[in-house]
């Protein structure tokens, strides 16, 4: 993507007691998601951040930001 800002976000991961990996990212309001493994987890939660981001651009008033994460 070019002209996209990058950003690092912090994420939080822990398994349950089913064994899969559940991801959040803290920072995002309902930004999580889970993986049977922590790779699957973590693809998981990258798509999920961009799609956040998504919805919170389209809730600001302005010009347009771009992320890349």
């Amino acid at each position: 993507m070019i002209g996209a800002k990058k950003v690092h976000l912090p994420v939080l991961v822990e398994k349950d007691e089913d064994g899969f990996f559940v991801v959040e990212c803290p920072l995002l309001q309902g930004c999580y998601t889970q993986g049977k493994t922590l790779d699957e987890a973590l693809k998981n939660i990258h798509e999920v951040i961009e799609l956040c981001l998504e919805v919170q651009k389209k809730e600001i008033v302005g010009p347009p930001l771009k992320y890349e994460v």
